[in-house]
């Protein structure tokens, strides 16, 4: 260990402020190359001082007790103020990812008319069983739902015979922001001949088929 070293050493664990501290690590220094020119080694005069903990605390004896409070008061606002912020920082990119619904009207980026008219749209496929339109203005998680198999599954939780369509109830659309990423998302109950279904569609802002859920 060099000079340098052990000075750092001891004064890292006196308990006074930045001031006094850089006050002390001077007059360590000095004492040392003083010693050191009048002969000695290193390490014989780091020796003779005595260990680190011995030559920080014969300095904290001489410090006054609300100097030493102020210090340790210091300290632990060091440690605090930077896990605050992070928790405050932590905060805010949960509430940035966390997904915020707006009203579709206030939209910068959907149509509400367009956005009915792609719902209507999506369902007159889903009922024709055209997949393959559907996979081609699909977002492209969705692309490998859009299949006979999964889809029948899904009406037959609700019934094995729907029958004909009959009508479309009112669409009922909201603008959902996650993080960058903006979603139109749209539920639409529409009366068949022997049920009535509710579709939950979601479309990118891309007007890409994103997401459906069926009750």
């Amino acid at each position: 260990m060099n000079d340098k070293q052990y000075v750092r050493a001891i004064v890292r664990r006196i308990r006074c402020g930045g001031k006094k501290k850089k006050e002390i690590r001077k007059q360590l220094l000095a004492d040392i190359d003083l010693r050191v020119r009048q002969g000695e080694s290193i390490e014989t005069v780091i020796s003779g001082m005595g260990s680190i903990a011995e030559v920080a605390d014969s300095f904290n004896e001489t410090i006054l007790p609300k100097e030493q409070k102020q210090y340790s008061r210091n300290r632990r606002l060091k440690i605090i103020v930077p896990v605050v912020l992070i928790l405050i920082c932590l905060v805010s990119f949960i509430y940035w990812l966390f997904p915020k619904g707006r009203d579709i009207a206030d939209s910068k980026i959907f149509d509400q008319a367009q956005v009915e008219e792609a719902m209507k749209h999506t369902i007159e496929l889903l009922d024709a069983r055209d997949y393959a339109s559907l996979q081609k203005n699909a977002a492209l998680q969705m692309q490998s739902v859009l299949n006979d198999e999964t889809l029948s599954k899904a009406r037959n939780n609700i019934s094995d015979n729907w029958g004909e369509r009959k009508q479309f109830g009112t669409a009922y659309i909201a603008e959902l922001v996650q993080g960058n990423a903006h979603y139109a998302v749209g539920e639409i109950t529409v009366s068949y001949e022997n049920v009535s279904v509710t579709y939950r569609l979601t479309y990118n802002q891309n007007m890409q088929f994103a997401g459906i859920y069926i009750r």
